[in-house]
């Protein structure tokens, strides 16, 4: 299916749109009012959820390797968990990991 550069930009528009709407929905809507401890406390968690929310469908289903199970990306993702876990801290939890995958890709080649 192929679509011409005015549509492109149309459905680009529209999600450019939805995307704000979404946001200030949450942001524009609730201003200055003070939120719930409940809320407050789970918020805390996005950042740290993001990341393993970006990182899991390419260790999970990997494209870069023709869809074959990537030992190299796998052991990063485990060094990550493990030293962010321990650590307390997910900064260290990103250079383990890093280290990790370009130790692993330079072993078995692929670097």
């Amino acid at each position: 299916m192929t679509y011409s550069a005015s549509e492109i930009w149309f459905i680009i528009g529209v999600l450019a749109v939805l995307t704000f709407l979404i946001r200030f929905s949450f942001l524009g809507l609730i201003g200055d009012r003070p939120m719930p401890t409940l809320v407050m406390r789970l918020l805390r968690y996005t950042p740290v959820a993001v990341l393993p929310g970006m990182v899991a469908p390419l260790v999970i289903w990997p494209t870069a390797t023709d869809g074959i199970f990537d030992p190299a990306r796998a052991a990063a993702a485990l060094a990550a968990l493990s030293a962010a876990y321990l650590a307390k801290n997910p900064l260290w939890g990103m250079v383990a990991g890093g280290v990790t995958l370009y130790v692993g890709l330079f072993a078995t080649g692929q670097f």
